[in-house]
């Protein structure tokens, strides 16, 4: 390379990175999430009974999450729950929604509170259009964005910060909240959320998202008109194909609510002509589309949180478009705390015909109470991500996996689950994959393996294993990382 060439490069380089400055990741002041004295909190219901045996209490506060920007305060609903008696040490934050009402846990949540004492916080969140003032809240946000060049005027942003900030409203009652641990759970956005305040508050010592993004952006580019032309013409023959009923896993009756969904998203984000009206360059677009997400983008911050003593454990469907960026998870951090559930979906009006939709699958309510009694209370193991090994057979079709646990976990339920010649990320086809199972045989200890064969060559092989452990009066449901293999 000549000296000439050199130069231009690295002017091209660094024109470039100034510009990806430009855009400036959403940054939480922590001196200002732990402030009581901002939170403004007005008492809509005190402390009272709740349940027939009187032995829970609740609480209702309305709080000042932030000041978001000038003269914009935005003000969220928080109920409180804990035993009736004492100060409780064990905290989980989750959410509900955004209408001025005490809330009540079920499931998971209302055993660990109810048998376990442990405090419930559930603060309300929804999208920013829905967000008071609504149908202005999420105006505002954008023109601040497209002004500031700041990510702290965006959707991940603001969920984070009132997952910390109901954790700050609940330490200011501190007759009943003395906590020595913190979990935040939720699915989607409020999953988000939980991501965002484990990664940037040390009070949170475990996160539990569900269909939440890990590793790339939800549902597509933060800047709409971004995502990629192949991507683009793939949907739009997808929305055609069902129109004329020739999409053998979805039904016609999916067109319009998959169309709704996308439009859902894109009012939340800002486009490509609002950002050139705005005067910002492509390079600052693209920038963008991966700022926008970093305060939960849980990978770019993992070996800091991992030495912090963060646990994590993240529930994902494989045909979530919401989650995507499984293959290059598995790929990079093969070791990540993962249940991915195969076919598993985000979440969707009925006549989608998504039925296999994560958070309201049995086995993820279990894991929240599982990974909850572990982390609260040590009552079980919590499992380690299995070593995979794999080979494929051509002259047979065949795929061989192999798991090994190294913790030496011996699960009771294990199976290998793939997908052939998957659809791409962000198109609408990859929600509808199918996925296939066999049975895993233990073939030594704390090791199993399963064959699947194919009855023809496929291009393309996804796969992961699934396992349950029970132990103590709790199942775990864990899986391997989604892997990804290129047939030659």
């Amino acid at each position: 390379m000549s000296p000439l060439t050199c130069r231009v490069l690295l002017c091209l380089i660094a024109s470039s990175l100034a510009a990806f400055a430009e855009v400036k990741a959403g940054h939480y002041n922590l001196a200002e999430v732990r402030d009581a004295a901002t939170l403004e909190t007005r008492v809509v219901e005190d402390w009272q009974p709740w349940g027939a045996d009187a032995k829970l209490r609740r609480k209702l506060v309305e709080i000042t999450v932030c000041e978001w920007w000038p003269g914009q305060k935005v003000r969220l609903p928080v109920t409180l729950l804990a035993p009736a008696a004492g100060a409780t040490r064990n905290v989980i934050i989750g959410n509900t929604g955004v209408q001025l009402k005490a809330a009540a846990p079920t499931g998971a949540m209302l055993r660990l509170l109810r048998d376990h004492g442990v405090g419930i916080l559930l603060i309300g969140m929804t999208s920013i259009d829905l967000m008071e003032p609504a149908g202005k809240l999420d105006v505002g946000m954008k023109a601040n964005f497209l002004q500031t060049k700041d990510a702290r005027y965006t959707p991940a942003w603001i969920w984070g910060m009132s997952d910390m900030r109901a954790l700050t409203a609940a330490l200011a009652d501190t007759n009943v909240f003395q906590p020595g641990k913190v979990l935040a759970t939720g699915g989607s956005k409020r999953g988000v959320g939980a991501a965002a305040a484990g990664i940037a508050d040390d009070r949170f010592t475990a996160i539990l998202p569900v269909v939440a993004p890990i590793i790339d952006s939800p549902g597509g580019p933060y800047v709409e008109g971004m995502m990629p032309a192949e991507v683009t013409r793939a949907n739009e023959q997808f929305l055609a194909d069902l129109l004329a009923d020739k999409v053998p896993n979805a039904p016609a009756s999916a067109r319009t609510p998959l169309i709704s969904r996308q439009k859902a998203r894109a009012d939340e984000r800002i486009t490509v002509r609002e950002a050139r009206d705005a005067g910002w360059s492509e390079a600052e677009m693209k920038a963008a589309c991966t700022v926008a997400w970093e305060v939960c983008r849980t990978t770019s911050y993992l070996p800091a949180l991992r030495r912090r003593g963060l646990e994590i454990f993240y529930n994902q469907g494989s045909n979530d478009a919401v989650s995507p960026g499984l293959r290059e998870l598995g790929r990079r951090f093969p070791d990540f705390p993962i249940y991915v559930v195969p076919g598993g979906h985000h979440g969707a009006a009925k006549e989608t015909g998504m039925k296999k939709q994560v958070g309201s699958l049995p086995e993820v309510d279990e894991n929240l109470y599982a990974f909850s009694v572990h982390h609260f209370f040590g009552t079980r193991p919590m499992v380690a991500p299995p070593k995979v090994t794999s080979q494929w057979d051509a002259l047979t079709r065949r795929l061989q996996v192999t798991v090994r646990f190294p913790d030496g976990a011996e699960p009771q339920q294990n199976d290998l689950w793939w997908a052939v010649n998957r659809h791409p990320d962000y198109t609408l086809a990859m929600e509808y994959d199918a996925w296939e199972s066999v049975p895993m045989k233990r073939t030594g200890a704390a090791m199993f393996s399963g064959e699947a064969t194919m009855s023809a060559k496929p291009r393309t092989l996804d796969f992961l294993t699934v396992h349950q452990h029970a132990a103590n009066g709790s199942t775990l449901t864990l899986s391997s990382p989604l892997l990804f293999l290129e047939v030659r």
